[in-house]
């Protein structure tokens, strides 16, 4: 069954985000359940609810990753529970999610990608998303759809990952390959150094530091391609 979804209201597709942020958001259910978004008031007669704060633009997919003490604390319980049920790392899902938001609930990218994994309205309907900017309902679309990615190319996360951004059409364009687009190149680099921070973040919460090798990385992972298992 496929949940109704409808991401945004056209006018805030067509406005810029300082003028959304100018706009406030307004937010309503239709009567067949979809979430409505939208920096236009509603019409007159239509109950709607206007939310604290605005969109923000999310970053750009090859800008250098801001990291910071303790990001994910807030979502935590969301993320791992998610990527239990799935079968997915942690760690991917956090660097995947700082990658494309940068943790930002009300990221909103120019072509309609939104909230904490950047959710595009098709996908978020097929992964069962019905509010796309529900941190909780956006963590678990974004992780279902890794799985996805992951049974598509064997646990392949470099291929997952390009997928990601590029979409599978474009990794199968390309013969499995990462595409040739710069944009998707610099993500993929990102997404997996972000993934040994937060796999290293999550080794030292479980065990303390030990020592790592001359050019130091941890000495137990190697290198190569990284694959689910």
């Amino acid at each position: 069954m496929r949940l109704p979804l409808s991401l945004l209201a056209a006018a805030l597709l067509l406005v810029s985000l300082p003028a959304t942020a100018a706009g406030g958001i307004y937010r309503y259910v239709e009567k067949d359940g979809t979430v409505v978004y939208t920096n236009v008031p509603p019409a007159a007669g239509r109950k709607a609810q206007k939310l604290k704060g605005t969109f923000h633009a999310a970053p750009r997919p090859s800008e250098p990753a801001r990291l910071r003490a303790r990001p994910t604390q807030a979502l935590d319980a969301h993320i791992d529970a998610a990527a239990r049920r799935y079968k997915v790392p942690a760690s991917l899902v956090r660097a995947v999610m700082h990658a494309e938001s940068n943790f930002d609930t009300r990221a909103l990218s120019p072509k309609g990608a939104s909230g904490l994994m950047q959710l595009m309205p098709e996908t978020a309907r097929e992964m069962f998303v019905k509010d796309i900017f529900d941190p909780q309902q956006n963590i678990e679309g974004g992780t279902r759809y890794l799985r996805v990615l992951a049974n598509l190319y064997s646990g392949d996360m470099v291929k997952m990952v390009a997928a990601y951004n590029a979409g599978p059409e474009a990794v199968r364009k390309y013969g499995g390959s990462v595409p040739p687009y710069a944009e998707t190149q610099a993500y993929v680099q990102k997404v997996i150094k972000l993934y040994f921070h937060y796999k290293e973040r999550e080794r030292l919460a479980l065990n303390g530091p030990h020592e790592a090798n001359g050019d130091g990385d941890d000495a137990r992972d190697g290198a190569g391609r990284k694959e689910l298992n």
